[in-house]
């Protein structure tokens, strides 16, 4: 059973995406910020992380980042789930390390195709 860290500052995008996971057989945890979520990468080494952009204190962006140039979490997939829906925030969201890019609302379908996809890359 694949896990997955969700990392977003809303409480109830959270319990959306986690009961979306869980129906599915996934294993989800949560963290609500961009600093808790890479202390729980580092701690967790969850299979996939979906990162919000906007939250307090760091930022999707700055989070996805840092874990990228974390050797001991460079392997994590990132997929980055914001409302944020400009080509230029997708662009920025992939050069930042994310290697997939999601506009919320987000659906069944589109997630779990996001997350097959870059756990069989």
């Amino acid at each position: 059973m694949a896990h997955v860290l969700i990392v977003d500052d809303s409480p109830t995008e959270v319990h959306v995406l986690k009961t979306m996971l869980e129906k599915n057989g996934f294993q989800a945890s949560f963290s609500t910020d961009g600093e808790g979520g890479i202390a729980k990468a580092q701690a967790e080494k969850p299979d996939v992380i979906l990162m919000d952009i906007v939250m307090p204190g760091l930022n999707g962006f700055q989070a996805t980042r840092q874990l990228s140039k974390d050797p001991g979490t460079s392997a994590i997939p990132v997929i980055i789930i914001s409302t944020k829906d400009q080509e230029t925030d997708k662009m920025w969201g992939l050069r930042q390390g994310a290697r997939e890019y999601i506009t919320k609302p987000v659906t069944e379908r589109e997630l779990l195709s996001k997350i097959k996809s870059v756990l069989d890359a």
